[in-house]
């Protein structure tokens, strides 16, 4: 394994996963549309139907300015999705916590996904990264970066379980207030901390001389 301060030797010393993946922008702009609901379901007087619509508007601008500034499409539309039915299953229930309930169990599933890429070894996070390197699966071939890439996918599957231990009881107790401001503390401050410990244990799974991330090599068999 890698020794701090080696991290030169990867090439790839300045860089980081929260560059690559897009930065702290996306996890705010998740967060916006949650604020809104909160805010029109407040000053509305409680009233579900104000705090949906103003969150479905709110999603709607944050669908626009991505769609403006040229960013992952299939994420806009995905994010756009999960407001929409999260404002329409709080509006047909009668229960503004459940607003929240689309989140739970996005969480719920992604980290069960997230632990079955790891578990037929092809975690996510080599996925996206690879992705956003137009590697493909290139990464695959070299099973000292793919061991690494299932090592710090796991902090990914503890990025989303926490969540849930912290979702679950305040939605189960229809706190909705306590669920806007935990959405929000565990958007961009979570988010970056799992960035940050899985790109440190990325990193420090690849051993001494690797190249990094950006130019996986195939090891010839003796």
């Amino acid at each position: 394994m890698a020794r701090d301060g080696e991290a030169g030797e990867s090439g790839e010393s300045g860089e980081t996963l929260s560059e690559l993946l897009g930065g702290w922008r996306s996890a705010v702009e998740t967060a916006v549309p949650v604020l809104a609901f909160a805010a029109g379901w407040l000053g509305g007087g409680h009233s579900i139907p104000l705090g949906a619509g103003v969150a479905v508007l709110a999603g709607a601008g944050v669908a626009a300015w991505r769609v403006a500034e040229r960013r992952r499409p299939i994420g806009t539309v995905v994010s756009l999705l999960v407001v929409c039915v999260g404002a329409l299953v709080a509006l047909r229930t009668g229960r503004a916590e459940d607003f929240f309930g689309v989140r739970v169990l996005t969480n719920a599933a992604s980290a069960l996904a997230w632990a079955a890429s790891i578990l037929v070894r092809w975690p996510f996070l080599g996925l996206v990264v690879g992705t956003v390197l137009g590697q493909k699966a290139r990464w695959r071939a070299d099973p000292q970066l793919l061991r690494a890439y299932q090592r710090a996918s796991w902090v990914w599957v503890g990025q989303y379980l926490v969540r849930l231990l912290v979702f679950v009881p305040l939605w189960w107790a229809g706190q909705v207030l306590w669920l806007a401001a935990a959405q929000t503390v565990l958007t961009w401050p979570l988010v970056a901390a799992c960035l940050a410990v899985s790109w440190w244990v990325l990193r420090r799974s690849l051993p001494q001389g690797h190249p990094g991330i950006r130019h996986p090599r195939v090891l010839q068999p003796r």
